[in-house]
């Protein structure tokens, strides 16, 4: 068989079980979409290549399953960096694919080159630049075996045009091979270390990050905790590891976690950590950070071990192999004490919400969205006060169904992202909550949202403002609104019916339940924009250089 370059890429896409993927054609990428003319993978073209980026997050991260995207080179590849980095820092695998300039152009300043390559080597997990046509028949399969093992991250693969035309004679494509899930030697030295320092221990506490939900180990770290009455908290990527409603759960911890939360951190005198990277967001001032507590680190990431914080013991293990390990070990310790200080704690420092009539709350309409939206849905948000009070308020049940930028905080993530987890669960409800200057990134999603008819509603609280960026200046700045407040807003509602796509905006309270109920019962895209008041603040918010249990709380007007 003969295959050109760019026909032998998509025959290998296809061949790792590839049905859609998301890019923008161009001039250094043409051959390879002249290929995909000819398959079956479905190609959703969209507006930026931020938003490719986007989609296969969200084909990702609520599957688990490594997508693609594609671009061309120079700004087509420049605007796909931002989404990568975002899955370098959530451990997102996905596979970027970009279009370069021919081998003999390179280095010369051709029109629509830069060096996609060496500024992808510190966002990527791994990245290639073609240089032959052999080398996509293994570069091709090891892409995704790299960006499955261990610690999920994205790959890049560059491809130079005349690599893409150049032609090849095989007999028959390789054979995928199985791929073995990656395990560690887990020393049983460690093991007992583990056991005999929980035994002793009188207040432990499981600081449960997003290498639970990546590892698939949710179900078998609720079993742990249950079966030896320890307490879960959650960094953000964590959240829906636990659902919310279970007596152990406390919520998020850090800098917008409940007090209670944090106040037990500073209590727990065993925290053990598992897939979490200590991200700043979570720790708070390090020297205050559990000051009484040994602490226990688990990860299948060598790199992220004793990075952050001192730790008593380390154990690299993927979390799924420690948990099983765990099943069946009896470690009957009475730590009736120990409910009933978490108890104490959470009566004396609630997490204080606003008033049940104030209806155009955030936290109010994140509560009233989930009273009508199926427990199997997809939550997205973009990133701000929004993202904040999702997760302080929303009844997650499932893990991988709260989507968010975690460790990059990228705005602009959330409406892409949502488009990309409905190509992955058509028949389940994508809910996407963004804010008036997040919706603004990557707006342009709309005509692509438009084009698949997705099941997409986007709930837009508008405030006028870049609201935490605000919240900060009002605490922090001494109310010095600098460059946050903005002279003009668009009508989000009108623009989204320029795009095809059903709106709402929600003026007053009396029209919430109305549109709330339409959006969300209807089968296909809507928008709801809601305006709310300019003066609501997620509380509540560690200061810059505090601890986490240093936590303020606003003043009443706040509350």
């Amino acid at each position: 068989m003969k295959y050109n370059g760019a026909e032998l890429l998509i025959k290998l896409l296809e061949e790792e079980g590839i049905k859609e993927l998301a890019g923008i054609p161009g001039g250094s990428n043409l051959p390879i979409y002249d290929a995909l003319y000819k398959s079956n993978i479905k190609h959703i073209l969209t507006r930026h290549e931020q938003g490719a980026g986007f989609i296969a997050h969200g084909m990702t991260r609520s599957s688990g399953k490594p997508a693609v995207c594609m671009a061309t080179s120079g700004p087509g590849a420049t605007n796909l960096l931002t989404a990568i980095a975002d899955a370098k820092l959530d451990s997102v695998p996905i596979i970027a694919i970009t279009g370069q300039v021919p081998s003999t152009y390179i280095g010369t300043d051709a029109f629509q080159e830069v060096d996609t390559y060496g500024m992808s080597i510190p966002i990527t997990k791994h990245n290639f630049l073609i240089r032959n046509i052999e080398e996509l028949l293994w570069v091709i399969p090891e892409a995704f075996r790299i960006a499955l093992e261990g610690r999920p991250g994205p790959v890049l693969i560059d491809i130079p045009k005349d690599i893409q035309n150049q032609t090849i004679e095989i007999k028959s494509l390789p054979k995928r091979k199985p791929r073995k899930k990656t395990r560690f030697e887990i020393n049983q030295s460690d093991i007992s270390q583990f056991k005999e320092m929980l035994k002793k221990s009188k207040r432990p506490l499981i600081f449960a990050g997003g290498g639970i939900i990546q590892s698939n180990a949710s179900e078998l770290l609720q079993t742990f905790a249950r079966s030896k009455h320890i307490p879960v908290a959650t960094s953000l990527m964590g959240i829906g590891c636990m659902p919310t409603d279970d007596d152990l759960y406390l919520g998020m911890i850090g800098m917008h976690g409940a007090k209670y939360t944090n106040m037990i951190l500073a209590e727990t005198d065993l925290l053990i950590a598992m897939g979490v990277r200590f991200g700043d967001r979570s720790t708070g001032n390090l020297s205050k950070f559990c000051p009484g507590a040994k602490i226990i680190h688990i990860d299948i990431d060598h790199s992220e071990i004793e990075k952050i914080i001192p730790e008593s013991l380390s154990i690299r293990a993927c979390i799924t192999d420690f948990l099983s390990l765990m099943e069946d070990e009896s470690i009957d310790v009475d730590r009736n004490a120990w409910v009933s200080t978490i108890q104490d704690l959470k009566t004396k420092y609630p997490l204080v919400m606003p008033a049940v009539e104030d209806k155009l709350h955030p936290i109010n309409i994140i509560k009233q969205v989930a009273k009508l939206t199926p427990e199997d849905s997809y939550i997205t948000t973009d990133v701000g006060q929004h993202q904040m009070w999702v997760a302080q308020a929303y009844p997650f049940k499932m893990p991988k169904s709260f989507l968010t930028s975690a460790g990059l905080g990228t705005m602009g993530f959330g409406l892409p992202t949502a488009i990309g987890a409905a190509i992955e669960n058509p028949h389940n409800k994508i809910i996407c909550f963004s804010g008036d200057g997040s919706i603004l990134m990557n707006i342009q999603e709309l005509a692509t949202l438009a084009d698949l008819q997705s099941n997409v509603c986007i709930i837009i609280f508008n405030n006028g403002q870049l609201g935490l960026v605000r919240q900060q200046q009002e605490h922090f700045f001494n109310s010095r609104y600098s460059a946050s407040i903005f002279t003009t807003n668009p009508d989000f509602a009108a623009i989204s019916k320029g795009f095809g796509v059903k709106s709402f905006r929600v003026n007053q309270a009396s029209e919430l339940d109305i549109a709330l109920k339409e959006a969300i019962s209807f089968c296909g895209p809507y928008v709801v924009e809601i305006m709310i008041k300019d003066i609501n603040n997620v509380l509540p918010i560690v200061p810059p250089g505090a601890g986490n249990h240093e936590m303020y709380e606003g003043e009443k007007n706040d509350k």
